[in-house]
């Protein structure tokens, strides 16, 4: 009888220590689902702190921007145009740093002087001519050439631009666009520094594992599609691309990854 319950202990001990052991080697998987556990994002009127601020007014192309930093990780957005008015927040632990690009259009401005050079010709033939000027046979010609040099030179301005454009760091989904003419960098310097302090500040507040980060970048971006920010479009690009970025580290965060993509 002894024996017989020793025997029974001892196999209880041992389907115990199988049991955890299989439970240690059994792959882990996370099923992650993006409707549930939404990020609070302060909106600007609830913010606590404002710590900077930049307006932006292109009178030429009729759009309004206007940025704040609020509570030091999100960036309150209000862009108002043509079109109407759109107000945002961003998160800025999912933002890559602001990048410039300058547009000269050099086709337009070529177009310009060729007919302005034009036009000085044919108003000097006119001018050394013995008949009146209203009587020129070339004043006709030089109406013409006056006319499209200014229409292209008015092309030529409006066409020349600077843009700040903000994307998300691996979705690479383009969240923010201010476009201006030139003179839009030189604005824009006192609050670019403070940005890219604030997004470096945010990037420390990230969650410690690549799954977490993966799970958090990708309600962002349901977010913000959410809200109009992003199209159908641009949120299943932006999607593929995070997918791919952190389906390239590790195998369980490649798991998590295809588990992921199913739920979104």
């Amino acid at each position: 009888m002894l024996q017989q319950t020793q025997f029974s202990e001892i196999s209880r001990d041992a389907d115990l220590r199988s049991r955890k052991m299989h439970a240690k080697s059994a792959p882990k998987t996370e099923h992650i689902l993006l409707e549930s556990e939404p990020e609070q994002v302060p909106e600007l009127r609830d913010a606590r702190t404002s710590h900077a601020r930049f307006e932006f007014r292109s009178r030429l192309r009729r759009r309004v921007t206007q940025l704040e930093i609020i509570d030091y990780y999100y960036l309150s957005v209000r862009c108002r145009s043509r079109t109407g008015l759109l107000e945002y927040v961003l998160d800025l632990r999912f933002v890559d740093a602001p990048r410039k690009l300058r547009h000269i259009p050099w086709a337009w401005i070529a177009f310009s002087l060729l007919f302005v050079t034009a036009a000085v010709g044919t108003v000097s033939r006119i001018d050394l001519a013995a008949m009146p000027w209203w009587q020129h046979n070339w004043l006709a010609a030089s109406a013409t050439a006056v006319v499209v040099w200014a229409f292209a030179t008015l092309v030529s301005v409006y066409r020349t631009t600077e843009k700040v454009t903000l994307f998300s760091t691996h979705g690479a989904a383009r969240l923010l666009e201010c476009t201006g003419g030139l003179g839009t960098f030189r604005a824009f310097r006192s609050f670019a520094p403070k940005l890219a302090a604030h997004i470096r500040l945010a990037a420390g507040a990230r969650r410690p594992t690549k799954a977490e980060h993966l799970r958090d970048e990708m309600r962002e971006h349901l977010r913000l599609k959410n809200v109009g920010v992003l199209s159908a479009g641009e949120y299943e690009k932006a999607k593929m691309r995070i997918l791919g970025q952190h389906s390239s580290g590790a195998p369980a965060a490649a798991h998590g990854a295809r588990r992921l993509a199913v739920d979104a």
